[in-house]
């Protein structure tokens, strides 16, 4: 929890730093208009790849776009309660995240669990027929995208102006089934990649989930302005985006629903980016004196975050006037984020514990310090443990080195359960529909034996520190 706090405070003070410094001014940004804005993207942004619409299988285009509009027809997009800065906020774009099944993505304080798409060698049930088809198309992206990041992390020179200025790619315009029946990630014998592998191009491109996007700017009543260069409505504020796999590469497929003539803004009346188009704003972090960039995004363009460019830059998603979805094809880091490990976690945790076979009375095997420190970290055996500390069996040295390593478990514990207490009974969640609502699983009461302590732990905690004094 204290981590987390300051790290927050720290990105909040550079951002106050940089803000003071610019006062009343904006800082430069580029776009396509711009006679520099090539150079731009080739000195200081060349690890953004765009991958214009035209240079994407039409099937593709088609399969993808349908499995938008039956997700949007079945309302299975949602906006999320998340947490920024200690208060809690709905986010301006609703999501819903598709993957690999039993992972999960963390981000702002809030996990997500995948809605499996269809892989082999797992049953997979979807409540309607048209599901299973959106799942599908959305795997088959996957692939795509998966090819795709892996040929332009192999050229020798990362060039994101090569899109733009429509050099040909001829060597990847193949026929649709053919490149979906070589793809890459056919070979899926291991759900879960390798943490120590982080050297190989498959496995920072094996994107293992995907986070859907869709917002309609003209039903928001208000979105935030674009703080440092003036670029304007904002549907994504300016971040990095978290709990990725180190170096790996971010996949973007951008949609938006295509609006009349009279939409557009007259290009000689726009200074800046055209706020009828959606854009991806793209800056150095922390830095004020590079240029940003506003890439405009039209129906069926793609992106690629490559290689570190998600850890040395920010991006802002710049709302246009016309509806928009998005896919964004992440490799998760899910270690420690998937059913599989929390199930795994749970078996470890059992090992340490014993039933008498003859009055069935739960027992510790162990009691050292690291056990119980690895155990407490599952979350499993806790009025064990304060049970036998409270037996006359141990010296005042064991007990206190017991206790030492287990109240800082309990407080942190404590600290976690009252802040998704106070999530839980906060306004905005107060006015969700109820199956969108928080809730605390399982449901607690503290009259029920088989919990092994009290929800609100302050009493037990002040107990153990009396002990220590």
């Amino acid at each position: 929890m204290k981590r987390r706090a300051g790290a927050s405070e720290k990105k909040e003070a550079k951002k106050q730093k940089l803000l003071e410094e610019l006062g009343e001014s904006w800082l430069p940004y580029l776009t396509p208009r711009d006679a520099e804005f090539h150079q731009l993207w080739k000195t200081s942004y060349s690890k953004l790849l765009l991958r214009k619409a035209d240079k994407i299988p039409q099937e593709l285009h088609h399969i993808v776009q349908e499995a938008f509009l039956i997700l949007q027809k079945h309302n299975c997009f949602f906006q999320d309660l998340v947490r920024i800065k200690e208060k809690d906020f709905l986010t301006p774009v609703s999501r819903i995240l598709i993957g690999n099944p039993g992972c999960t993505y963390k981000y702002l304080n809030t996990r997500l669990f995948t809605v499996p798409w269809p892989m082999e060698d797992y049953e997979i049930k979807y409540c309607h027929p048209e599901l299973f088809t959106a799942c599908k198309a959305l795997i088959k992206l996957n692939d795509y995208l998966n090819i795709e990041a892996v040929q332009a992390l192999q050229e020798p020179n990362l060039s994101g102006t090569k899109e733009t200025e429509d050099t040909a790619v001829t060597d990847r315009e193949q026929d649709f089934s053919n490149f979906i029946k070589g793809s890459l990630l056919e070979d899926q014998s291991s759900l879960y990649t390798p943490r120590n592998d982080c050297t190989s191009l498959k496995y920072r491109t094996s994107y293992n989930l995907t986070l859907l996007n869709y917002m309609d700017p003209l039903q928001m009543p208000y979105l935030k302005q674009e703080p440092y260069f003036g670029m304007g409505n904002m549907a994504v504020s300016w971040h990095h985006d978290e709990n990725l796999v180190e170096r790996s590469t971010v996949a973007v497929y951008s949609y938006s629903c295509e609006g009349s003539a009279s939409d557009k803004v007259n290009e000689q009346d726009v200074e800046g980016r055209d706020p009828a188009d959606w854009h991806v704003g793209l800056k150095i972090a922390w830095d004020i004196k590079t240029p940003g960039l506003a890439i405009p995004l039209h129906p069926g363009d793609c992106y690629f975050m490559l290689d570190d460019l998600n850890m040395t830059h920010q991006h802002c998603v710049l709302a246009g006037f016309q509806p928009r979805f998005s896919s964004t094809h992440r490799v998760a880091e899910c270690s420690t984020g998937t059913l599989e490990y929390i199930f795994g976690q749970c078996e470890v945790a059992l090992q340490n514990l014993q039933v008498d076979s003859d009055s069935a009375a739960l027992s510790l095997k162990s009691l050292e310090v690291q056990v119980v420190k690895e155990v407490e970290g599952i979350h499993n055996e806790t009025s064990l443990v304060l049970g036998e500390v409270g037996k006359g069996e141990r010296t005042m040295e064991q007990r206190n080195e017991i206790i030492s390593c287990f109240l800082p478990l309990l407080t942190e514990r404590q600290e976690l359960r009252k802040e998704w207490t106070a999530r839980c009974q906060c306004q905005l969640a107060m006015s969700l529909p109820e199956e969108q609502k928080p809730k605390c699983h399982p449901l607690w009461k503290d009259d029920d034996p088989s919990m092994p302590l009290p929800y609100d732990l302050e009493e037990v905690i002040a107990n153990l520190q009396t002990l220590l004094e």
